[in-house]
């Protein structure tokens, strides 16, 4: 039996780093983190460290050291008798060198 050499990824269809990185979480939590030079985004659930890693170096023009990645599942939600539920998503928080920071959370 002869192996593939091809080996497909798991993140087939994501190409560009718009498309992992889909949005800042802005929490309490997430602030506190800010001072110890930590980021966190919401990132599409497909993606692997190493591609939020380039994606944020890209986006944002700065050195990233170390991604860390959370599942988040959805809620129970109800509305009156309408039960439901929200998405489940994918969390990721960013550690940056020293000296590099991330204007967008800043405000400036």
């Amino acid at each position: 039996m002869k192996k593939s050499k091809s080996k497909e990824t798991k993140t087939a269809g994501i190409s560009l780093a718009r498309d992992i990185v889909i949005k800042p979480v802005i929490s309490e939590k997430s602030y506190d983190l800010i001072e110890k030079n930590k980021y966190t985004f919401e990132v599409h659930p497909r993606a692997r460290k190493i591609e939020v890693r380039k994606a944020v170096e890209e986006i944002f023009n700065v050195g990233v050291t170390k991604v860390n990645t959370i599942r988040v599942s959805g809620k129970m939600k109800r509305q009156g008798y309408t039960r439901g539920r929200t998405k489940n998503w994918k969390k990721a928080i960013v550690t940056l060198k020293e000296g590099d920071k991330i204007e967008f959370f800043e405000g400036k």
